[in-house]
């Protein structure tokens, strides 16, 4: 009998504590350290529980950002367009377009409407 390589899954031996990759512990660092400026104003009024609240929530909304996929379904029409893709490149992109003041460029191709005989609009 010959000898057989199984594949194996390798996607959590580039993790840290099997639930962080890279990119996940860096958005929860970062979603914690905006939740520490929250704990810093909460602790000035003596309310330092709520500000721990806020860098947990925090860091969770950035562990979720850097983990998680945008869910594929038709029931919305955001994720029906981006079903399946990151979420941090959705937001990216997003900025990315807010940046260039929502221009979208189009590309006509006027040869295919003259051959159709419809009219440019």
């Amino acid at each position: 009998m010959g000898t057989y390589n199984l594949p194996r899954n390798v996607k959590g031996e580039g993790r840290i504590l099997f639930i962080f990759s890279v990119k996940a512990l860096l958005f929860t660092i970062a979603g914690g350290a905006i939740g520490a400026i929250f704990y810093l104003i909460f602790s000035m009024i003596g309310m330092s529980f709520i500000g721990f609240v806020f860098i947990g929530i925090f860091g969770l909304i950035g562990f979720l950002i850097g983990t998680f996929k945008v869910p594929e379904s038709n029931a919305f029409s955001i994720t029906k367009k981006t079903g399946g893709e990151n979420i941090d490149e959705v937001i990216k992109r997003y900025i990315e377009f807010k940046l260039q003041k929502n221009k979208i460029y189009v590309y006509q191709d006027t040869k295919r409407n003259v051959e159709e005989g419809t009219k440019d609009e």
